[in-house]
């Protein structure tokens, strides 16, 4: 079977890495309680893309982008997920290189902080966990 069949207890956890190193191990956060390993990749993946989309300027090329975002994004990884978790390395030329559409930077839907209702509220009471 499968390990994506049987999640840790508590589900599986995503580490958010702030790349600019403005924190002291670089971690910013944790997102706990993903049911399912292929969840959590589809998470960090969907995160990353969104972080790195939010480093690109129009028309800048792709070693720009990469640049920007190895300076100022933010990477996940799945924790304890060993060779089974998505890595960004594996991507990231590709996202650089091609735009990322709403769908693919869309892991809001998938952040399970919002379906426990764990996020911070916004000023107009709207739900948003950054």
């Amino acid at each position: 079977m499968s390990d994506e069949l049987f999640a840790p207890e508590g589900g599986w956890r995503v580490r958010i890495i702030d790349l600019s190193g403005a924190s002291e191990d670089n971690t910013v956060e944790e997102v706990k309680g993903f049911p399912t390993l292929q969840l959590a990749n589809a998470f960090c993946r969907a995160y990353v893309r969104d972080s790195l989309e939010r480093c690109r300027v129009p028309g800048q090329g792709a070693r720009d982008v990469l640049a920007a975002w190895f300076a100022y994004g933010e990477d996940a990884e799945v924790i304890d997920a060993a060779e089974q978790g998505w890595r960004s390395a594996n991507e990231l030329d590709e996202f650089a290189s091609h735009p990322g559409s709403e769908i693919e930077r869309d892991w809001r839907s998938i952040d399970p902080r919002l379906a426990e209702g764990d996020a911070d509220e916004d000023d107009e009471g709207e739900a948003d966990p950054r």
